[in-house]
């Protein structure tokens, strides 16, 4: 079975930590729908170059991984579907003892790298990839002073460059006349708008994972600016948001976000927002059909009355891991949920472990 994001994380965050004092960690990759069979073979042809490894301690090491490894693959008849990563070396710390250890996992998507390499750290950069998220928005916001362009990735909003535009307020200098003042500005402003086009391109044109752009500012500057900036046909097409802000600022990018919960049905942040707000209210309107803490939540999981069990990233590991089981047990839905926003560092405050009831527990 895949294991989630959450638990590749935390196996991310185990192994990198590993160094062998030697080239002697292994890492095995088998991509999915790859043949378990043919890596098998390899990983015994391996044993045979690895006889002509000149230290002796290493040449140990590396054999034993090896047969540990070659040992555990044939008790699996085929790859697991979204592919195997394996992992196997010497952990111990005290020179000359020998600790092998291995992991086998299925990666939560489809692994398309074959990988067989020794060395004094685990391959982990094909896992760290699926860490990433999925999906990902541009942010701008406007006016004819400063522009703000970030990125909403999975719950994080981070700001990507500050632009400001030296357009000068509508009261006339040095005496000259309000039309040509007036052009002056304009000329300025175009000029603004194509810089903050051409940071968007040179910022977003090659994220692949780009779903879309949002854009907020006050009326009509940010309507000109998508008709004048002169955003190149590839990013114009990705707008699929533009609300009406007052902040050209990293607070505005904030407020964009929020405007575009419509937009954002499916995305991370919001379904967090949505999940804690729940919560929050059964708390607070219908007790009896919510717990926190680790004791009442425990206790409700073995009556089998939660629906919902709800951790913070931040919760304990082993506390989690009990949890997670005896939510496994009932056919609760477990959801993990960050402290990158204001409800779920509140969350965290509370106890960082919460419950959605199906009933109330005495």
């Amino acid at each position: 079975m895949p294991i989630t994001k959450e638990e590749l994380e935390e196996f991310i965050e185990e192994l990198e930590n590993i160094r062998g004092r030697h080239t002697e960690l292994v890492t095995v990759f088998i991509p999915a729908g790859g043949n378990i069979n043919v890596v098998a073979r390899q990983v015994d042809a391996e044993k045979g170059t690895a006889t002509n490894i000149k230290s002796k301690a290493t040449r140990k090491n590396v054999l034993d991984a090896l047969e540990t490894i070659s040992r555990e693959l044939k008790l699996y008849k085929k790859t697991s579907d979204n592919g195997m990563a394996i992992f196997a070396g010497n952990v111990s710390k005290k020179q000359g003892q020998n600790n092998i250890k291995l992991w086998i996992i299925e990666p939560p998507q489809p692994l398309k790298t074959r990988l067989y390499r020794c060395d004094q750290t685990f391959v982990l950069e094909p896992l760290r990839e699926m860490m990433e998220a999925d999906e990902v928005y541009g942010l701008l916001v406007l006016d004819r002073k400063e522009a703000t362009i970030g990125l909403l990735e999975g719950k994080q909003i981070k700001v990507l460059r500050k632009l400001t535009s030296g357009v000068p307020g509508k009261t006339e200098k040095g005496g000259q006349s309000a039309a040509r003042f007036a052009r002056i500005r304009e000329g300025m402003a175009k000029e603004f708008f194509r810089r903050i086009a051409d940071s968007m391109k040179e910022l977003f044109f090659n994220r692949p994972k780009l779903k879309g752009i949002l854009v907020g500012g006050p009326v009509p500057t940010k309507e000109d600016f998508l008709e004048e900036g002169q955003l190149i046909t590839a990013l114009k097409t990705k707008v699929i948001g533009i609300k009406d802000l007052g902040y050209a600022d990293e607070h505005g990018l904030g407020l964009l976000v929020k405007e575009s919960q419509d937009i954002l049905q499916e995305q991370e942040i919001t379904k967090e927002k949505k999940l804690l707000d729940n919560f929050f209210n059964t708390l607070g309107k219908t007790p009896e059909k919510a717990a926190y803490g680790i004791k009442d939540v425990k206790k409700a999981l073995k009556y089998g009355a939660v629906q919902t069990l709800i951790l913070s990233k931040k919760t304990k590991k082993s506390d989690a891991k009990e949890l997670k089981k005896l939510a496994e047990q009932i056919g609760a839905e477990v959801e993990i949920v960050s402290v990158d926003t204001s409800e779920g560092e509140q969350f965290w405050n509370l106890a960082g472990i919460g419950a959605i009831l199906r009933f109330a527990v005495e």
